[in-house]
Protein backbone atom coordinates (compact mmCIF):
# COMPACT_ATOMS: atom_id res chain seq x y z
CA UNK A 1 0.00 0.00 0.00
CA UNK A 2 1.19 3.25 -1.54
CA UNK A 3 1.83 6.44 1.03
CA UNK A 4 -0.97 8.13 -0.04
CA UNK A 5 -3.62 5.08 0.02
CA UNK A 6 -2.63 4.32 3.42
CA UNK A 7 -3.13 8.34 4.49
CA UNK A 8 -6.30 8.02 3.18
CA UNK A 9 -7.22 4.90 4.89
CA UNK A 10 -6.31 6.51 8.01
CA UNK A 11 -7.83 9.50 7.81
CA UNK A 12 -11.15 7.31 6.91
CA UNK A 13 -10.74 5.31 9.74
CA UNK A 14 -10.80 9.07 11.95
CA UNK A 15 -13.96 10.09 10.69
CA UNK A 16 -15.79 6.50 11.12
CA UNK A 17 -14.43 7.23 14.88
CA UNK A 18 -15.97 10.33 14.57
CA UNK A 19 -18.98 9.40 13.96
CA UNK A 20 -19.41 7.64 16.87
CA UNK A 21 -19.47 10.38 19.19
CA UNK A 22 -22.95 12.18 19.89
CA UNK A 23 -23.64 15.50 20.32
CA UNK A 24 -25.11 14.93 24.40
CA UNK A 25 -27.93 16.46 24.65
CA UNK A 26 -29.44 15.62 20.87
CA UNK A 27 -27.88 11.86 20.49
CA UNK A 28 -27.07 12.75 16.99
CA UNK A 29 -23.16 11.87 15.49
CA UNK A 30 -21.37 15.68 15.39
CA UNK A 31 -20.44 14.08 11.94
CA UNK A 32 -24.10 14.06 10.78
CA UNK A 33 -25.05 17.25 12.52
CA UNK A 34 -22.07 19.15 10.82
CA UNK A 35 -19.80 19.95 14.00
CA UNK A 36 -16.37 18.31 12.11
CA UNK A 37 -14.70 20.75 9.59
CA UNK A 38 -11.93 19.05 8.98
CA UNK A 39 -9.41 16.24 9.82
CA UNK A 40 -5.52 16.31 9.37
CA UNK A 41 -2.90 13.04 9.89
CA UNK A 42 0.03 14.50 9.98
CA UNK A 43 3.57 12.09 9.06
CA UNK A 44 3.78 11.26 12.85
CA UNK A 45 -0.11 9.83 13.21
CA UNK A 46 -0.64 12.90 15.27
CA UNK A 47 -4.15 14.03 14.19
CA UNK A 48 -5.99 17.07 14.19
CA UNK A 49 -9.92 17.38 14.27
CA UNK A 50 -11.22 21.09 13.72
CA UNK A 51 -14.77 21.33 15.22
CA UNK A 52 -17.32 24.09 15.53
CA UNK A 53 -20.29 24.18 17.14
CA UNK A 54 -23.98 26.01 16.40
CA UNK A 55 -23.04 29.49 18.44
CA UNK A 56 -19.95 31.00 20.50
CA UNK A 57 -22.23 30.31 23.80
CA UNK A 58 -22.96 26.99 23.40
CA UNK A 59 -22.69 25.41 26.44
CA UNK A 60 -18.92 25.09 27.93
CA UNK A 61 -19.79 21.38 29.36
CA UNK A 62 -21.38 19.99 26.66
CA UNK A 63 -18.30 21.27 24.24
CA UNK A 64 -15.64 19.94 26.44
CA UNK A 65 -17.58 16.42 26.73
CA UNK A 66 -17.65 16.43 22.60
CA UNK A 67 -13.89 17.29 22.56
CA UNK A 68 -12.87 14.65 25.28
CA UNK A 69 -15.28 12.24 23.64
CA UNK A 70 -13.68 12.51 19.85
CA UNK A 71 -9.95 12.52 21.65
CA UNK A 72 -10.93 9.18 23.18
CA UNK A 73 -12.39 7.68 20.25
CA UNK A 74 -9.87 8.82 17.70
CA UNK A 75 -7.11 7.86 20.20
CA UNK A 76 -8.44 4.40 20.64
CA UNK A 77 -7.13 3.58 16.94
CA UNK A 78 -4.26 1.81 17.78
CA UNK A 79 -1.79 3.45 14.82
CA UNK A 80 -2.82 7.23 16.75
CA UNK A 81 0.15 8.87 18.16
CA UNK A 82 -1.79 11.46 19.80
CA UNK A 83 -5.67 13.07 19.11
CA UNK A 84 -5.84 16.68 19.24
CA UNK A 85 -9.44 18.66 18.88
CA UNK A 86 -9.48 22.16 17.96
CA UNK A 87 -12.90 23.81 18.96
CA UNK A 88 -13.13 26.62 16.95
CA UNK A 89 -14.99 30.00 17.39
CA UNK A 90 -16.16 29.60 21.27
CA UNK A 91 -16.34 31.95 24.53
CA UNK A 92 -14.18 29.36 26.09
CA UNK A 93 -12.51 27.22 23.42
CA UNK A 94 -8.81 28.33 23.94
CA UNK A 95 -9.49 26.80 27.87
CA UNK A 96 -11.55 23.76 26.69
CA UNK A 97 -8.34 23.18 23.96
CA UNK A 98 -5.82 23.29 26.27
CA UNK A 99 -7.89 21.57 29.19
CA UNK A 100 -8.27 18.42 27.49
CA UNK A 101 -4.88 18.07 25.45
CA UNK A 102 -3.53 18.11 29.20
CA UNK A 103 -6.22 15.70 30.24
CA UNK A 104 -7.86 17.64 32.46
CA UNK A 105 -10.86 17.66 34.20
CA UNK A 106 -13.98 20.11 33.75
CA UNK A 107 -13.60 21.22 37.06
CA UNK A 108 -9.54 21.92 36.79
CA UNK A 109 -9.91 23.71 33.12
CA UNK A 110 -12.79 25.67 33.57
CA UNK A 111 -13.08 26.76 37.03
CA UNK A 112 -15.71 29.40 36.41
CA UNK A 113 -18.25 27.24 34.96
CA UNK A 114 -18.18 23.85 37.00
CA UNK A 115 -19.43 22.82 40.58
CA UNK A 116 -17.40 20.13 40.66
CA UNK A 117 -14.47 18.23 39.23
CA UNK A 118 -16.84 15.38 37.15
CA UNK A 119 -18.64 15.10 34.16
CA UNK A 120 -20.19 11.81 35.13
CA UNK A 121 -23.53 12.98 36.56
CA UNK A 122 -24.02 15.30 33.52
CA UNK A 123 -22.80 12.33 30.98
CA UNK A 124 -25.46 10.05 32.63
CA UNK A 125 -28.61 12.57 32.69
CA UNK A 126 -27.81 12.38 28.51
CA UNK A 127 -27.20 9.21 28.58
CA UNK A 128 -30.67 8.12 29.84
CA UNK A 129 -32.16 10.91 27.52
CA UNK A 130 -30.62 8.85 24.46
CA UNK A 131 -31.74 5.70 25.91
CA UNK A 132 -35.35 6.28 26.05
CA UNK A 133 -35.08 8.17 22.65
CA UNK A 134 -33.81 5.49 20.81
CA UNK A 135 -36.55 2.96 22.70
CA UNK A 136 -39.67 5.49 21.82
CA UNK A 137 -38.53 4.64 18.04
CA UNK A 138 -37.97 1.24 18.45
CA UNK A 139 -41.52 0.30 20.54
CA UNK A 140 -43.55 2.42 17.99
CA UNK A 141 -41.85 0.59 14.85
CA UNK A 142 -42.81 -2.14 16.58
CA UNK A 143 -46.84 -1.27 17.04
CA UNK A 144 -46.10 0.01 13.02
CA UNK A 145 -45.43 -3.67 12.47
CA UNK A 146 -48.60 -5.21 14.14
CA UNK A 147 -47.55 -6.08 17.86
CA UNK A 148 -49.76 -5.41 20.83
CA UNK A 149 -48.39 -3.52 23.75
CA UNK A 150 -48.29 -7.00 25.33
CA UNK A 151 -46.11 -8.77 23.64
CA UNK A 152 -43.81 -5.94 22.97
CA UNK A 153 -43.42 -5.91 27.16
CA UNK A 154 -42.57 -9.18 27.10
CA UNK A 155 -40.12 -9.44 23.68
CA UNK A 156 -37.02 -11.19 24.76
CA UNK A 157 -33.49 -9.65 23.08
CA UNK A 158 -33.62 -13.02 21.08
CA UNK A 159 -36.75 -12.03 19.82
CA UNK A 160 -36.12 -8.16 19.22
CA UNK A 161 -32.97 -9.39 17.07
CA UNK A 162 -34.82 -11.43 14.88
CA UNK A 163 -37.26 -8.62 13.41
CA UNK A 164 -35.73 -6.31 10.46
CA UNK A 165 -37.33 -3.07 9.87
CA UNK A 166 -37.76 -1.47 6.14
CA UNK A 167 -37.33 1.94 7.62
CA UNK A 168 -33.77 3.77 7.60
CA UNK A 169 -33.82 5.27 10.52
CA UNK A 170 -35.71 2.54 12.70
CA UNK A 171 -32.87 0.14 11.45
CA UNK A 172 -30.19 3.25 12.11
CA UNK A 173 -31.79 3.02 15.32
CA UNK A 174 -31.88 -0.73 16.62
CA UNK A 175 -28.11 -1.14 17.42
CA UNK A 176 -28.14 2.04 18.69
CA UNK A 177 -30.53 0.69 21.11
CA UNK A 178 -29.33 -2.08 21.82
CA UNK A 179 -25.92 -0.93 22.37
CA UNK A 180 -27.25 0.94 25.47
CA UNK A 181 -29.18 -1.88 26.70
CA UNK A 182 -25.99 -3.86 26.76
CA UNK A 183 -23.70 -1.28 28.08
CA UNK A 184 -26.21 -1.19 30.91
CA UNK A 185 -26.29 -5.00 31.15
CA UNK A 186 -30.33 -4.75 31.06
CA UNK A 187 -30.22 -7.20 28.55
CA UNK A 188 -27.11 -9.62 27.80
CA UNK A 189 -28.58 -12.96 27.68
CA UNK A 190 -31.26 -13.60 24.53
CA UNK A 191 -33.71 -14.63 26.79
CA UNK A 192 -33.76 -11.06 28.79
CA UNK A 193 -36.57 -8.70 28.22
CA UNK A 194 -35.45 -6.31 25.40
CA UNK A 195 -38.11 -3.65 26.88
CA UNK A 196 -37.34 -2.32 30.12
CA UNK A 197 -37.15 1.14 31.66
CA UNK A 198 -33.10 2.91 32.12
CA UNK A 199 -33.01 1.81 35.70
CA UNK A 200 -34.36 -1.83 34.67
CA UNK A 201 -37.53 -2.14 35.90
CA UNK A 202 -40.16 -4.09 33.76
CA UNK A 203 -42.46 -1.70 31.49
CA UNK A 204 -46.32 -2.75 32.14
CA UNK A 205 -48.90 -2.73 29.44
CA UNK A 206 -51.29 -1.09 31.56
CA UNK A 207 -48.61 1.84 32.06
CA UNK A 208 -47.17 1.54 28.13
CA UNK A 209 -49.22 4.62 27.02
CA UNK A 210 -48.31 7.33 29.74
CA UNK A 211 -44.47 5.80 29.66
CA UNK A 212 -44.47 6.87 25.66
CA UNK A 213 -46.40 10.75 26.79
CA UNK A 214 -42.93 10.77 28.61
CA UNK A 215 -40.67 9.29 26.22
CA UNK A 216 -42.59 11.58 23.41
CA UNK A 217 -41.29 14.46 25.50
CA UNK A 218 -37.96 13.69 25.64
CA UNK A 219 -38.22 13.04 22.11
CA UNK A 220 -39.89 16.66 20.76
CA UNK A 221 -37.37 18.25 22.26
CA UNK A 222 -34.00 16.85 21.15
CA UNK A 223 -35.43 17.09 17.95
CA UNK A 224 -36.30 20.56 18.18
CA UNK A 225 -32.99 21.61 19.48
CA UNK A 226 -31.75 19.35 16.93
CA UNK A 227 -32.59 21.28 13.58
CA UNK A 228 -32.26 24.45 15.74
CA UNK A 229 -28.14 23.67 16.46
CA UNK A 230 -28.30 22.65 12.67
CA UNK A 231 -29.66 26.01 11.65
CA UNK A 232 -27.23 28.08 13.57
CA UNK A 233 -24.93 26.06 12.22
CA UNK A 234 -26.11 26.76 8.86
CA UNK A 235 -26.15 30.68 9.71
CA UNK A 236 -22.50 30.55 11.28
CA UNK A 237 -20.81 28.88 8.40
CA UNK A 238 -22.95 31.43 5.98
CA UNK A 239 -21.58 34.43 7.61
CA UNK A 240 -17.80 32.98 7.65
CA UNK A 241 -18.07 32.59 4.22
CA UNK A 242 -19.38 36.31 3.16
CA UNK A 243 -19.43 39.63 4.04
CA UNK A 244 -20.56 40.88 6.98
CA UNK A 245 -23.34 42.94 5.61
CA UNK A 246 -25.24 40.47 2.97
CA UNK A 247 -24.93 37.42 5.54
CA UNK A 248 -27.40 39.02 7.40
CA UNK A 249 -30.41 38.92 5.42
CA UNK A 250 -29.30 35.35 4.14
CA UNK A 251 -28.45 34.07 7.73
CA UNK A 252 -32.24 35.05 9.07
CA UNK A 253 -33.32 33.35 5.67
CA UNK A 254 -31.60 30.34 6.52
CA UNK A 255 -33.12 30.10 10.07
CA UNK A 256 -36.40 30.66 9.40
CA UNK A 257 -35.80 27.64 6.90
CA UNK A 258 -34.55 25.48 9.63
CA UNK A 259 -37.20 26.21 12.20
CA UNK A 260 -40.12 25.75 9.38
CA UNK A 261 -38.69 22.15 8.58
CA UNK A 262 -37.86 21.50 12.08
CA UNK A 263 -41.67 22.35 13.28
CA UNK A 264 -42.89 20.19 9.75
CA UNK A 265 -40.92 17.07 11.16
CA UNK A 266 -42.36 17.36 14.59
CA UNK A 267 -45.76 17.82 13.26
CA UNK A 268 -45.25 14.66 11.28
CA UNK A 269 -43.46 12.96 14.19
CA UNK A 270 -46.78 13.36 16.15
CA UNK A 271 -48.99 12.42 13.15
CA UNK A 272 -47.05 9.00 13.37
CA UNK A 273 -47.17 8.78 16.74
CA UNK A 274 -50.43 8.70 17.27
CA UNK A 275 -51.05 6.67 14.48
CA UNK A 276 -49.31 4.18 16.46
CA UNK A 277 -51.24 4.78 19.28
CA UNK A 278 -54.70 4.11 17.34
CA UNK A 279 -53.48 1.13 16.66
CA UNK A 280 -52.15 -0.10 19.35
CA UNK A 281 -55.52 -0.10 20.97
Amino acid sequence: MNALHQHDRKTNEVWERLALVTDPELDEPVTELGFVERVTVDHVDGVDIVFRLPTYWCSANFAFLMADDMRRAVSSLPWVREARPQLRDHMVAEEINRGVREGRSFGEALKDFASGGSLDDLREKFRRKAFERRQEVMILALRGLGYEDPAICRMSLSAFDAINFDSEEVARQKPRYRELLVERRLADLPADPAFVTYDGAPIKRHEMASYLQRLRGVRINMEFNSSLCRGLLAVALSRAGRGSRGADASSVRRLRQWLRRAVFRIACNEQAFRGACVRSR
